[in-house]
């Protein structure tokens, strides 16, 4: 699983992406199953947390959030992220 940050607008400090890194561990049971993820980070009056996941048999998911303080906003990202993440295993689960 590959991971790409991008930081538009503003500088991404080591402290968070530090966070980001901890963050990440809560999808350590789904390494496997992703080829990379794609972040991108935009400051304009608020922050713009967006992920694209791409797994490992073609699909590909988008999850984005919004909120005045980067930290918060990669919290709820990786909410949504990990549902996402969650949904789609099963998703594939019951395929088989």
């Amino acid at each position: 699983m590959t991971t790409d940050v991008r930081a538009v607008h503003f500088d991404l400090s080591e402290a968070n992406r530090a966070f980001l890194d901890k963050k990440l561990e809560r999808l350590a049971h789904a390494k496997d199953l992703i080829v990379d993820l794609l972040f991108a980070f935009t400051k304009e009056k608020q922050f713009k947390c967006e992920c694209t996941v791409n797994f490992r048999w073609g699909a590909q998911a988008h999850v984005q959030e919004t909120d005045f303080d980067l930290l918060p906003g990669i919290e709820k990202l990786m909410d949504k992220l990990e549902q996402k993440i969650n949904k789609e295993k099963e998703r594939v689960k019951e395929k088989k």
